[in-house]
């Protein structure tokens, strides 16, 4: 692999786009300087106190706060309004990166500074490097196929996939499309029947994953795919059952493997990048952590199954709380009712998370003392997502099982307690969360 490093005029491109609602003036490099700004509780941002130009005076400057999901890094650059003109990273294709579609990536910031790979995207792979390493058109191969999902719960039969992703990883000993981060990955996303086209794959041996929104869980087909120059293998119908045992009793979130959907505040006025103001990514401005602090000074968050609406009342991140110098973790409950029991019966509490990092989640159903709690994940994360203003990290699915002699008719209390501190950015960020009655319940 070449690297090309292009340093460009700070004077002249100070235009920055990352997306098409993500595009803005920047301020310059010299504004990053100990005279001109403070910084806050990490290198990367600083509070922009004296900035050469007035317009930026106020603002956070951090370059996590322009980071992008793998699969929208394709485009992204700077312009210069005189004389007009762009300077554009292409990226034509994703097979250099590992970590799936959804992986967080620096995209441009500061500098104004550009790595560049390739371009034109249209006419890849090309034809003219010389390289042996550089496999052209007829070198590589296709796969092609339909993917469906079927959860008994969900409907009677299979249904197809739409929006999947469907990943093709080199093996790798974790079985996961997520932390593979040697060989190659191809993927793309299921029309609204479940096809997909993976096009232009170099030869080799591949796993296939998919993630399918709407559903908890991954999938991974058991055969290995192997590749060579010239093929078009067609795979038979792949149908995903995701973990289910019985029928939900309820369900907080969505499961499309981000926190997106929950309650995000607004910021801190001391602390804001104007870009975000009215945006949909609200979760992009900085110290959103501190805020749950003071939207719960005293109590911790209390979420009431049928009452409460996740998108108002269920914080984006289950952070610390800052008491004296140090920071503890913090305990939330999920009070529901129940109408019947089967005290023989075992029940599933599905906890997908978005993301965590140095974090302990213990769960402990109608009395918060109980040690050793009913279930725990360890000590999980080095994600890092809360901190620089993700949505979302490595996805983690857990199931609990609860045994119906812990439940009782009538009012009954989940307690979830993230129990390291620290840090005011420990804690972890719920995907979905769905309690399952056992199977033999209506």
């Amino acid at each position: 692999m070449t690297i090309c490093v292009h340093i460009i005029s700070m004077n002249r491109f100070r235009y920055m786009v990352v997306a098409d609602n993500r595009q803005r003036k920047m301020p310059l490099p010299d504004d990053r300087e100990p005279d001109r700004c403070q910084v806050l509780d990490f290198p990367e941002a600083v509070l922009l106190t004296n900035p050469l130009e007035e317009e930026f005076k106020g603002e956070v400057d951090d370059k996590y706060e322009y980071s992008c999901e793998d699969k929208d890094l394709q485009v992204h650059g700077w312009i210069c309004m005189d004389p007009p003109t762009g300077f554009w990273q292409i990226s034509p294709s994703d097979e250099f990166r590992t970590g799936g579609p959804l992986k967080q990536n620096l995209a441009s910031h500061v500098g104004p500074i550009n790595l560049a790979m390739l371009v034109e995207t249209d006419t890849w792979p090309y034809s003219f490097p010389a390289s042996e390493e550089y496999l052209k058109s007829d070198q590589r191969g296709n796969v092609f196929g339909r993917l469906m999902v079927y959860d008994k719960y969900f409907s009677d039969s299979p249904v197809p996939a739409y929006g999947a992703y469907v990943i093709l990883a080199s093996p790798n000993d974790a079985k996961s499309w997520q932390l593979q981060g040697k060989g190659y990955q191809f993927w793309t996303q299921t029309d609204e029947d479940g096809y997909f086209i993976i096009s232009n794959i170099r030869a080799g041996d591949y796993n296939l994953y998919a993630s399918v929104p709407g559903f908890i869980g991954d999938y991974m087909c058991d055969d290995t795919i192997s590749i060579t120059p010239g093929c078009e293998i067609k795979i038979v119908d792949l149908v995903y059952e995701p973990p289910r045992d019985g029928p939900t009793l309820w369900e907080i979130g969505i499961p499309d493997r981000t926190a997106k959907e929950f309650y995000i505040p607004d910021p801190n006025p001391k602390y804001i990048n104007k870009l975000y103001l009215n945006h949909p990514d609200r979760f992009r401005q900085y110290g959103l952590w501190e805020r749950y602090a003071e939207l719960y000074p005293d109590e911790d968050l209390v979420y009431t199954v049928g009452v409460s609406d996740y998108q108002k009342e269920w914080f984006f991140a289950q952070v610390t709380r800052k008491k004296g110098d140090m920071y503890q973790g913090t305990t939330w409950k999920i009070k529901f009712k129940l109408d019947d029991v089967s005290q023989s019966g075992v029940y599933k509490l599905r906890l997908a998370l978005a993301t965590a990092h140095l974090a302990e989640l213990q769960v402990r159903v109608n009395d918060p003392t109980i040690d050793p709690p009913i279930f725990t994940t360890g000590l999980v994360g080095k994600d890092n997502a809360i901190a620089r203003h993700g949505i979302h990290g490595l996805y983690r699915l857990y199931t609990a099982d609860i045994q119906g002699s812990k439940l009782v008719i009538g009012d009954n209390t989940i307690f979830l307690t993230q129990a390291m501190g620290g840090s005011p950015v420990v804690g972890i960020m719920y995907d979905y969360i769905r309690l399952e009655a056992p199977p033999d319940s209506n």
